[in-house]
């Protein structure tokens, strides 16, 4: 059993077992139960009624939500193009060839997104096995590959993100910061909730798809939505 601190056991308290809370009351609580002394992330929790053995019952798709995630995030631009200054002053942290390639083969990583032109992923497979089990391999379907990097970036620095069902078949992700008034939270939400029924796939089940959805800040306890 997980054991938690006193914070935590004291906002878990607040959360009133078995309630399921409508997106206005969790919110609201959001505060209460945080348990830090930095703006937490604020996560939503999917537990969806999909068996990820099959292909036609994952869940893989791209976000952008209305406000933002709150989260800064930190470009790698694989480019055979010769334009890494376009895409260093685009906001890449960092951008180049072969030469970054060899950089991320001797292990550095100081980026949390790769994306790459069409003509750098056949030369990729040398780093595959360290950006795989990262989930930081460009993909077509993510939206981190393609010829204009410029406009991948612009759409990431906008707060483009991806996400995806785990081995459970469930899928955990981010909606923003605690600091974000409580209408720009509950919109982005909203949003995510929207997405998550268009996204549907076609082998699920009928009947119950979202069997529990929770939201939460980092580190605090989770409060289950009145979701159907």
């Amino acid at each position: 059993m997980k054991h938690h601190g006193k914070k935590y056991r004291q906002a878990a308290q607040l959360v009133e077992p078995g309630r399921r809370y409508t997106l206005e009351e969790a919110v609201g609580l959001l505060s209460d139960t945080s348990t830090t002394t930095f703006d937490p992330t604020v996560e939503i929790h999917f537990t969806l009624a999909l068996d990820p053995k099959h292909a036609d019952q994952m869940v893989r798709s791209t976000i952008t939500l209305p406000h933002g995630s709150g989260r800064t995030v930190r470009i790698a631009a694989f480019t055979n193009q010769g334009n890494e200054k376009a895409l260093l002053d685009a906001g890449a942290k960092v951008a180049g060839g072969d030469d970054l390639i060899e950089i991320v083969s001797n292990g550095t990583l100081d980026f949390d997104v790769a994306i790459a032109t069409p003509g750098m992923m056949k030369k990729m497979g040398k780093i595959a096995k360290i950006l795989w089990p990262k989930g930081l391999m460009p993909n077509p379907k993510a939206g981190t590959v393609g010829e204009d990097l410029a406009a991948i970036i612009a759409e990431l620095r906008a707060g483009k993100f991806e996400f995806k069902n785990d081995k459970q078949g469930n899928v955990h992700s981010i909606v923003g910061k605690l600091s974000f008034w409580p209408e720009k939270l509950m919109a982005n939400i909203e949003h995510f909730l929207q997405t998550m029924r268009d996204v549907k796939p076609a082998g699920a089940k009928s009947g119950r798809y979202m069997d529990a959805v929770y939201v939460c800040t980092a580190m605090g306890p989770s409060i289950r939505l009145a979701v159907e």
